[in-house]
C-alpha cells in the first residue's frame, strides 16, 4: 500500500524510479513556467510514463507539487547535515541555516512560487506533505539549536515555521520581494533567541 505521499514500503525499485521521474518532471516544468505550467499530461510526457501512472502516486497536481516540496526539504536537510551550520552562538548558527535555506528558494523563484501555492491547498494528501515539510524544517533548526532546552527549541521552531510560510505567501502574492523572506526569518530568529543561553552578543 502506498502512503499519502505516494511512497510506501511496498514500492518496487521500478515504481520508485517512475515516481522519482514524475517528481523531477514536475519540478522541471514548474521551474520553467511556474504553477500553471504543471499539467498532468505534460508531466506524464516529460517523465515518459502513462498518465494513469501519475495518479497511482499522486491524487492531484497540488499533491504532486506538495510532495516535491517535501522531497526538496529532505534533500536540503541532508545537504546541510554534511555542512554543519556556522556561527559562534546558537543564534548565529540558526541564522546561517535559515539564510542557506532561503537562498535555495531564491535561486528558483518560479518553482518556489509553484511549490508554495500547492502546499497551501486543502486535502489530506497535501496535509500529509505539509507535515513532512514541517518535520524537515524542525530538523534543520534543531541542528542549529542543539544543546538548548528542547521545549524552548520546539517553540522557536514553531514560530519560525509560521514566519517562513507567511513571508513566502506574501512574496508569492506579489506583496514583497523574494529576498525579504530571508530577512524576515533572520529578524524573527534573533528576536526569539535574544537573551537565551549562549546568544549573548548575537541579537540585532
Amino acid at each position: 500500500m502506498i502512503d499519502g505521499n505516494g511512497r510506501g514500503a511496498t514500492l518496487t525499485p521500478g515504481q520508485a524510479q517512475r515516481r522519482a521521474r514524475v517528481l523531477q518532471a514536475a519540478l522541471k516544468l514548474a521551474a520553467e513556467g511556474g504553477y500553471d505550467a504543471v499539467q498532468m499530461r505534460e508531466v506524464a510526457a516529460t517523465a515518459d510514463v502513462a498518465l494513469g501512472t501519475i495518479y497511482r502516486y499522486f491524487s492531484s497536481k497540488d499533491h504532486l507539487l506538495a510532495a516535491a516540496m517535501a522531497e526538496w526539504t529532505g534533500e536540503l536537510t541532508a545537504r546541510l547535515s554534511n555542512s554543519p551550520p556556522r556561527g559562534a552562538t546558537p543564534t548565529d548558527r540558526l541564522v546561517d541555516v535559515l539564510r542557506r535555506s532561503s537562498r535555495s528558494l531564491e535561486r528558483e523563484p518560479r518553482l518556489t512560487a509553484a511549490l508554495i501555492t500547492a502546499l497551501s491547498a486543502s486535502g489530506e494528501d497535501v496535509a500529509a506533505c505539509q507535515q513532512e515539510v514541517e518535520h524537515g524544517l524542525s530538523q534543520l533548526t534543531g541542528t542549529a539549536l542543539r544543546g538548548l532546552d528542547p521545549q524552548f527549541c520546539a517553540g522557536v521552531t514553531a514560530v519560525l515555521r509560521h514566519v517562513w510560510y507567511s513571508a513566502l505567501l506574501s512574496w508569492a502574492n506579489g506583496r514583497t520581494d523574494i529576498h525579504q523572506v530571508g530577512d524576515e526569518l533572520e529578524r524573527a530568529a534573533r528576536l526569539l533567541l535574544a537573551g537565551s543561553p549562549g546568544s549573548a552578543g548575537s541579537a540585532a
